[in-house]
């Protein structure tokens, strides 16, 4: 059986991409030595979409008012690179890491899979 997921997030300036998932977002995590974090994540689910392109990954953060959410990350001087847009499916916005990295924000409009129970 599964226990849980791990994502690895590529950076180009991974202490300083560490620090924002901390301070800025508040996700608990621990540190696996030498200042290696890992944090915990909210629930999750996994999609399969069909691409053209070559097989890629994607990592969203959900959230029940993705505008709230977009508001206090910018009040906090966080970069918006996406203003919440209604996509009919749900609700996508966009900010900015310390790296440059675009870290999108999802507030769904469908069934979710995250609180399913597991029997």
């Amino acid at each position: 059986m599964f226990t849980g997921a791990h994502v690895i997030l590529y950076s180009h300036d991974a202490e300083a991409d560490r620090a924002f998932i901390r301070d800025v977002l508040g996700f608990p995590y621990v540190d696996a030595g030498h200042g290696w974090l890992i944090f915990k994540l909210p629930p999750a689910e996994v999609a399969v979409h069909p691409s053209e392109g070559p097989p890629r990954d994607e990592l969203y953060l959900m959230c029940d008012d993705v505008r709230a959410v977009v508001a206090g990350l910018a009040s906090q001087g966080v970069e918006v690179v996406r203003e919440p847009a209604d996509q009919g499916w749900g609700v996508l916005a966009a900010v900015r890491m310390p790296s440059g990295a675009e870290l999108p924000l999802y507030e769904p409009r469908h069934p979710v899979a995250h609180s399913l129970d597991s029997d």
